[in-house]
Order: structure tokens, then C-alpha cells, then sequence
């Protein structure tokens, strides 16, 4: 492996996640992360940073740089042979107390061996309990600006992409209104794969605290919160069933409270839900498909 690009790439992930910490602090009024340091039997660790707020009713913050000898069972999901390896990253993933605030994910990966190979990975997506249109299409508007600033062609091949990966198949809906996706990224070369990676990780905290400002103090209701445990719900099913961080995380050996940090507070089920016809949900429902054209919707 090669020390001079991991331990750079390292130390930046682990700067990042102080720094999107302090701003999420700020955001919250009120609410402190709580971290736990953690080791990996086998070699590296991380850092797990939770918050419970006033505004985000659960968040967590997840640095780590595991390494060591690849499991089997993550070799066999990577498709890679058994060997040394290093992987590190920033997870993010935010459940609000407000329904009328989305939910939001942001992950920026790396990932090498001592073979050579190497990867980064990661994007952004949103998962809105009641889909506001402006809102959603702003999203997406801005994640094209950073796709852009490196290749024409990230944001329509990473929108796609993220179409396809958060899809919930036994519920033939996507898990929100999507954003971008991407792996195995190692392209123009290193140093502008981790460029975007950078540029990405970045964008989360502009992107979620105007999100959060603009809907934080919005009425709601009994209504609003029993829907908003349903699509809780939701979010646990995709990312217990479907999501491969969670399976490479558990392959790997990883801390088990850091992995599942993503599941909300409180989360529902009722059988066979179906609201009722031309109400907010049923129009947020409608709008859980893929290839809808986000960015260029529009909107007042």
C-alpha cells in the first residue's frame, strides 16, 4: 500500500468528520456528540459520534480506518482476492424530530490493497418524509454544480446510479427522491478521484443545514409523526436488507453499535398501509420512482 496517499487520505476524512461535527452541533441549538473510540480486532478502528437533539432527534457522524487481512466473506462481496488491505471513511446518516425535515445520508469512502488496487466511493441521497418538490429539485441542482466542476457525465451516471442502489425491490419504491451514488471510483487518477471525493464530503453541510433551517419550525402533527415512523421504517428495512456497507461493515469485523448507528429512534409497521387518495402521502409515495429528472424540474 502505498503510506503517503492512505495516511493523507486519513487524516482528511478524520478532519472531516471534527468538522462537519461542529457545524451539526451549531445546527442542532442544543445538542452535544457523545463518541465513542473504538478498535478493530485484526487492526485500525474509528471514531463514532452520536448525537440526540433538539432538532436532530438522532445523527450520527462515523469516521474509521480499519486494515488488516480481508475477511473471506468481504473478499468473496468486493470480488477481490483474500489479502491486506485499508479501508477508510466518513459516514453520515441524520433522522430529524421535525417529519416535514428529510432525512439525509452522506458517505465518502476509500478503499486499497497491497496489490495495488484501489477505490474511492460514496454520494449523497435524501430521504424526505413528505417530498416538497422545490426542495428536492434544489437538492439534486446542487449536487449536479460539484458532479460538474469534475466531469460532465458524474451526474447523470451517479444519478442513475443511486436510483438503482436505493431501491427498496419488495417495495418497488426508492427509499427518497435519491441524489448521487458511486464506487470503485478511479478515474481521471487518485489525486481527482479523492478531488471529488473532497468536494463531496464538503457540499453535506450547506446542503443539510439550509434543508434543516428551511423546514425546522414547519407545523406538525399526530399525523405527520405516525407517517414519519413509517417511512422510518422504510430506511431500516433498505438498510438492513439491501445496503452492502452494512454487510462489508459486518464482514469486516467492524463495531457493531457504529454499523447499525444509521437506524432511527423510533421506527413503525401497520399492515398493508395505504393513506388515504390525493393526501400528502399518497403524492409523496407517487414521487418514490426511479428516473425522475430532479434537476431539471420546473419548479417556482
Amino acid at each position: 500500500m502505498s503510506a503517503l496517499h492512505s495516511e493523507s487520505i486519513v487524516r482528511y476524512f478524520r478532519a472531516l468528520q471534527d468538522d462537519i461535527c461542529r457545524a451539526l452541533e451549531a445546527a442542532d441549538a442544543g445538542g452535544r456528540f457523545r463518541e465513542d473510540l473504538w478498535e478493530r480486532p485484526g487492526g485500525g478502528g474509528g471514531r463514532t459520534r452520536v448525537l440526540e437533539g433538539r432538532r436532530i432527534g438522532k445523527g450520527g457522524v462515523n469516521f474509521s480506518a480499519v486494515e488488516g487481512a480481508m475477511p473471506e466473506p468481504a473478499a468473496r462481496a468486493l470480488e477481490v482476492s483474500p489479502g491486506p488491505f485499508l479501508a477508510t471513511g466518513v459516514s453520515i446518516v441524520l433522522h430529524p424530530v421535525n417529519p416535514r425535515v428529510p432525512i439525509i445520508h452522506m458517505n465518502v469512502r476509500y478503499f486499497e490493497m497491497d496489490n495495488g488496487l484501489w477505490w474511492f466511493g460514496g454520494g449523497i441521497d435524501l430521504t424526505p418524509h413528505y417530498v416538497d418538490v422545490a426542495q428536492a429539485s434544489w437538492f439534486h441542482r446542487q449536487l449536479k454544480a460539484v458532479c460538474d466542476r469534475h466531469h460532465p457525465n458524474f451526474y447523470p451516471r451517479f444519478k442513475d446510479w443511486a436510483d438503482e442502489y436505493f431501491f427498496l425491490k419488495h417495495r418497488q419504491e426508492t427509499r427518497g427522491v435519491g441524489g448521487i451514488f458511486f464506487d470503485r471510483l478511479r478515474e481521471p487518477d487518485r489525486e481527482g478521484a479523492f478531488a471529488f471525493a473532497r468536494d463531496v464530503g464538503e457540499s453535506f453541510v450547506p446542503l443539510y443545514t439550509h434543508l434543516l433551517r428551511e423546514n425546522q419550525d414547519l407545523p406538525y402533527g399526530e399525523r405527520h409523526e405516525q407517517w414519519q415512523r413509517l417511512r422510518r421504517g422504510r430506511y431500516v428495512e433498505f438498510n438492513l436488507v439491501w445496503d452492502k456497507g452494512t454487510r462489508f461493515g459486518l464482514d469486516t469485523g467492524g463495531r457493531t453499535e457504529s454499523i447499525l448507528m444509521s437506524l432511527p429512534p423510533l421506527a413503525a409497521w401497520q399492515y398493508d398501509y395505504q393513506p388515504e387518495a390525493d393526501s400528502e402521502e399518497a403524492r409523496t409515495l407517487a414521487w418514490l420512482r426511479k428516473g425522475v429528472d430532479w434537476a431539471g424540474l420546473d419548479t417556482p
